[in-house]
């Protein structure tokens, strides 16, 4: 979350919007990008004891509606990710309400994913709903979508190189839900390095993704994540699973057509072949995956969209 919330509220400075992101612990992997932490204590397993007899329990509550109570007589819109709220909902929507401030709940995928709607009714409180693609529309039907943003100025496009030894980039969150292990399946069958980024530094990460020839996204949800806008960004090819309906309506909006080579965990080996054997494919690929992020995914776009949405609240 922190990544998708830092760049929101980067380019919403960038306009003149006083915005500030308030995380819950700090992130090993992007320390650099929060305004506030609130450094909420963890705690421990409790042998099956309610949660709220721990003192961290209650130790959290305190310096949560401490920030609840910073926040409120000054800010107009709270911005709410991956459906966390600053105090429990029960007290934090009649708070808002009370002071006259307007609220979203903007979900990332993995948060919402095969939940149904009577898990998600509390989604209805926030005065409006916000999702990154098509595809998560399916689980919260009238949020707005807006697509993930990130700073261009961060991501210079690479040419694509001509080579013996491909050298291919994976970077799963979570190995299972990226199907981590066809991945790895198919590129033992094919003359290529892969080299899979995890547990390391975003800015270590994005030295390591400049190196690699083709970038290797997810195949289990169908639909992409951040990692395959870098990728985009970068001027590289990129590999993954994307459903067709949420394809063509993602194109009808935004009028420009997704370039993610397609390929399923059963295809994922020969669909390599062709980006493997052609440089020139790789850079026909690369380029029209740069001129796609910067008309769906410029952050100060994003941030325009966004304002758009707080302003009709």
């Amino acid at each position: 979350m922190g990544s998708i919330g830092w760049t929101n509220v980067q380019a919403l400075r960038r306009k003149g919007v006083d915005a500030r992101l308030v995380l819950f612990e700090p992130r090993a992997l992007r320390p650099y990008e929060v305004d506030v932490t609130l450094d909420l204590p963890p705690i421990p397993d409790g042998n099956g004891r309610p949660t709220w007899v721990h003192p961290a329990f209650w130790q959290r509550q305190a310096k949560q509606f401490a920030a609840l109570a910073r926040f409120l007589p000054t800010t107009d819109v709270f911005h709410f990710y991956f459906g966390l709220t600053l105090v429990p909902k029960a007290v934090q929507f009649p708070a808002l309400k009370a002071f006259g401030r307007k609220s979203v709940f903007h979900f990332l995928g993995s948060d919402i994913r095969r939940k149904t709607l009577d898990e998600l009714s509390y989604a209805w409180r926030a005065d409006a709903r916000i999702v990154g693609s098509y595809d998560a529309k399916r689980w919260v039907p009238d949020a707005h979508v807006v697509p993930v943003g990130i700073d261009l100025a961060r991501y210079e496009p690479v040419p694509a190189r001509e080579t013996d030894r491909v050298r291919i980039v994976h970077a799963p969150t979570n190995r299972r839900a990226k199907a981590t292990e066809v991945v790895v399946a198919a590129c033992e069958q094919l003359p290529v390095d892969l080299d899979i980024v995890e547990n390391v530094r975003h800015d270590q990460a994005l030295e390591r993704f400049r190196e690699a020839d083709i970038f290797v996204d997810q195949f289990n949800a169908g639909w992409h994540g951040v990692f395959a806008i870098e990728g985009m960004a970068m001027g590289k090819p990129v590999v993954g699973y994307i459903r067709d309906e949420p394809r063509e309506q993602t194109e009808a909006a935004f009028g420009a057509e997704l370039p993610i080579w397609n390929a399923t965990k059963e295809t994922l080996a020969e669909r390599l072949k062709p980006l493997i054997a052609s440089a020139e494919e790789r850079q026909r690929l690369g380029t029209a995956g740069r001129a796609y992020v910067e008309h769906v995914h410029d952050g100060d776009q994003v941030a325009d969209r966004l304002l758009a949405i707080y302003e009709g609240l």
